[in-house]
């Protein structure tokens, strides 16, 4: 349980505004009388030599004093929110009830609790959990420093408390093995958020995304025992202006079909649905804050499974777009179901704005590395929000090469429109998997189309991370009512003025 509040004095009577951002855990019933705060307090604060972070433990263990970073370069977070999320993992004390104070500039606020959020995972299946009668709750308390430094409204802490819960279910189903999250379960979380929100899931299944002509999602998904899906939440208020989708890619497990993955690269292939379970945490935390858009979050859920079903390497697949696809590799499935997806989303949906989200290939990994995902889009200014709001909200961001006239020709085939993976693998093969993506709502279409690549940033070591649910709601945030994710939009409302507002309001929310 995460319970968020705000007025906390920053720390056993020394004065906040003299520090940089600190984290300060501890236990307040187990401190020392209030004579002997003042010191050792002071005493730890000299200790502390950030090179990036530090921490110093108080009164035997029962609280800590961590510091982060002084500053850091142009492409991380200010908020240092990877580090924040470090320092609580490696220095909460333990217990039942624990407070966590987080001092900070309000510009921060936001990525500092979605970066807490990630530190206290939602799943496991260990039997000393099962035993526990009494339940583990952490307080956060916000303690603000630098000009805007007011005390925390009651309708930020509700988007915070939105925000973090949205990040823990998208961390919740990754880190949830196959044998419990297949399609079903799948299907029965996107039910749950719909019900919390007063929406029905559309949903197509097995034989009817065939007949649909779904081929993407179906040739995928079909060896599997549970059918493949895809499912729609849409959100469709008063008075909105465009229409926004956002596509997750939700392959439950990924073996790689016949295309079979090694003994060492198929662990962990549960976490392939992390790109669907981000847009369902951000899809219930947006709408809860009032999205003044149109907003349908598309899920294309399948498992890539091997069976007499199994699609073969040279089958040749009809995708919703139209074109025919044929198959080359099994193991590059995720770009057929998200072909499905954004094509349905363009086709039946109308949406003017589309935003494809996937662990869509190891090349990730090394194109942008473990912390930043990477963005492909056919629109600069998106490119340059995407890494703006990766940064504002601490799911960070770096641009791929975009330029499908020298790129798209990796998928040439002799016999269908193009083949699913590239000849040339040492030829940027994340931006060619993205483009195969866009490719089926064309390259000359007039809308936004934005992809992410979230394969490495989706988990830390053995742990989900939630990764992508703070980015969609920075990146939105001017589609929304609430005044945090306005502030932490790559185009927040600073200094403009109630008149210039109005009259640029329609052309900035369309940007973003």
């Amino acid at each position: 349980n995460t319970i968020i509040n705000a007025g906390c004095k920053a720390g056993f009577g020394v004065e906040a505004d003299s520090l940089r951002p600190h984290v300060i855990t501890s236990q307040p019933l187990r401190v020392p009388t209030p004579s002997l705060r003042t010191p050792i307090w002071q005493a730890a604060l000299s200790t502390l030599n950030p090179n990036p972070t530090d921490n110093c433990p108080l009164y035997l263990n029962y609280a800590t004093v961590a510091a982060l970073p002084s500053k850091v370069s142009r492409h991380n977070s200010p908020s240092a929110a990877h580090f924040i999320t470090r320092l609580v993992r490696n220095c909460l004390p333990g217990g039942i009830n624990r407070c966590i104070v987080m001092v900070c500039e309000r510009s921060e606020v936001f990525a500092s609790a979605c970066a807490l959020a990630r530190a206290f995972p939602l799943f496991t299946h260990r039997s000393s959990a099962s035993r526990r009668t009494e339940k583990k709750t952490v307080i956060v308390e916000f303690f603000l420093v630098g000009q805007n430094n007011g005390p925390i409204e009651v309708e930020t802490l509700k988007c915070l408390a939105s925000a973090t819960e949205g990040v823990r279910l998208a961390a919740r189903i990754v880190d949830t093995p196959c044998n419990e999250m297949n399609t079903n379960s799948f299907l029965e979380e996107i039910k749950k958020v719909g019900k919390d929100l007063g929406i029905v899931p559309t949903i197509f299944r097995d034989e009817e995304l065939n007949e649909k002509g779904f081929g993407g999602i179906y040739g995928v998904g079909k060896a599997a025992v549970h059918p493949p899906a895809l499912a729609v939440l849409s959100h469709t208020p008063d008075g909105a202006t465009q229409t926004i989708a956002w596509v997750g890619k939700g392959i439950v497990y990924d073996t790689g079909g016949l295309s079979i993955k090694g003994k060492t690269t198929m662990p962990g292939m549960k976490r392939d649905c992390g790109g669907a379970a981000a847009v369902l945490g951000a899809f219930k935390a947006t709408v809860k804050q009032g999205f003044k858009d149109n907003l349908h979050a598309v899920f294309c859920l399948a498992e890539n499974s091997v069976g007499p079903n199994s699609t073969r390497p040279d089958d040749i697949h009809v995708l919703y777009s139209g074109k025919t696809v044929e198959i080359n590799n099994t193991d590059a499935e995720g770009r057929l179901v998200l072909a499905d997806g954004v094509a349905y989303a363009c086709k039946d949906l109308g949406a003017d704005i589309i935003l494809d989200m996937a662990t869509l290939t190891g090349a990730q990994g090394i194109a942008t590395g473990k912390y930043h995902a990477a963005v492909l889009t056919n629109n600069e200014d998106w490119e340059k929000a995407c890494v703006i709001a990766g940064r504002n909200c601490g799911d960070l961001v770096h641009p791929l090469v975009y330029c499908p006239e020298l790129h798209f020709s990796e998928f040439t085939s002799a016999v269908a429109d193009m083949k699913n993976s590239v000849a040339d693998r040492d030829n940027t093969p994340s931006s060619c998997a993205g483009l195969f993506i866009a490719s089926h709502i064309g390259f000359d279409w007039s809308g936004v189309w934005v992809h992410i690549d979230i394969a490495a940033p989706v988990h830390a070591g053995e742990r989900a991370t939630g990764y992508g649910v703070a980015l969609l709601l920075s990146l939105f945030g001017r589609a929304s009512e609430d005044p945090l994710l306005n502030m932490v939009s790559p185009l927040g409302c600073n200094g403009d003025s109630p008149d210039e507002e109005m009259e640029r309001d329609s052309k900035r929310r369309r940007l973003v």
